[in-house]
């Protein structure tokens, strides 16, 4: 069945025994991952956790239905939960919902399908199954996020606050409630002793750097310039600053270039492309100039890798920013040998 967002989270938080699969579907892994932690805290803290992926599942499609139903050694409550899901797991999926018995919920989270995947599909028909479409939140309801998950803090934001949360985080989730939890423990904030959050704070604590210091990594990646791109990772990295939000604005920025390169290889002119993407007047020489030196074939190839890196990061056990850094450096040589 489909599901809003009230319904989802409100399932995941209270799960019944009507429901055993919970399919988070869409872009916003990072979202998805948060609505996966919330079934996590609903099992409570002594509760196991199985982890699987979309590999293993088609390896073994049997093994998502019997870890569902098996009973827990260790645990007073289980749940299993599958990343990287997609059509490989339809085998494992339809085990699942037609089996006997299965006691334990699953949440499956499934960056990369689509609303017409025949997962999702499964999932919307089935009655013991929940299917939700993650995607990135817009800015007004990134910054009411931010000032929810403040308030859950013991924090009351000032004006701006959130809007500046939003930015420095890129609107991730993840990066957010961790820039939260360390300006609550700054202002020995909690919700038995709430604080006022002002913009002092977040100069003192958030570590995250702003559009313009991000800007300048992304364009050095862009505009092959690896020694530049060098500092810059420096600054960032000495700054504290996760690289998810950064990643997001280098795919968006290679994504665009994609879609103006896309429409000039059709034959529309330069100048009615950069008019039509709102390219400031300062920045249309060096976009002409990134507009030729990166082929269709080479957008499509760093979109990717660049998407694969932020997954890798969230992933557990990453390796943090050497992902991420390793995967630009990459692409900046690529282009500064094209000079």
């Amino acid at each position: 069945m489909k599901a809003s967002a009230a319904q989802i989270r409100a399932a995941l938080a209270k799960p019944g025994p009507d429901i055993r699969l919970y399919l988070l579907h869409g872009p916003d892994e990072a979202g998805a991952a948060d609505l996966a932690r919330t079934l996590g805290k609903a099992m409570g803290p002594d509760a196991e956790r199985v982890d699987l992926d979309g590999a293993q599942l088609k390896g073994d499609p049997s093994r998502l239905a019997d870890e569902a139903a098996a009973m827990s050694l260790f645990a007073t409550a289980r749940h299993v939960r599958v990343t990287t899901a997609g059509e490989e797991s339809l085998e494992a999926f339809t085990t699942l919902l037609n089996a006997d018995r299965a006691g334990n919920p699953v949440v499956a989270i499934a960056p990369s399908v689509k609303t017409s995947a025949k997962i999702v599909k499964l999932a919307l028909e089935s009655p013991r199954a929940m299917a939700f479409a993650c995607y990135a939140p817009t800015a007004a309801d990134a910054e009411r996020l931010a000032a929810t998950m403040a308030g859950d803090q013991g924090l009351r934001l000032a004006g701006g606050v959130a809007r500046r949360l939003v930015e420095t985080t890129g609107g991730d989730r993840a990066v957010m409630a961790r820039e939260i939890d360390k300006l609550a423990l700054y202002l020995d904030a909690s919700a038995e002793r709430p604080q006022d959050l002002e913009h002092a704070a977040l100069d003192a604590v958030g570590a995250d750097l702003g559009d313009a210091e991000m800007t300048r990594a992304i364009d050095a990646v862009i505009e092959g310039r690896v020694a530049d791109l060098g500092t810059e990772l420096a600054l960032l990295e000495q700054a504290g600053t996760s690289p998810i939000p950064w990643l997001r604005q280098l795919v968006r920025r290679l994504v665009t270039l994609a879609d103006m390169r896309g429409e000039i290889d059709r034959g529309e002119a330069v100048d009615v492309v950069m008019k039509r993407h709102r390219v400031f007047f300062r920045e249309e020489a060096q976009t002409a100039k990134s507009l030729r030196r990166w082929s269709p074939t080479m957008l499509s190839t760093a979109i990717a890798r660049v998407r694969a890196a932020e997954r890798a990061i969230m992933a557990s056990g990453n390796a943090g920013s050497v992902v991420a850094e390793a995967a630009v450096v990459a692409l900046s040589q690529a282009i500064a040998r094209r000079n």
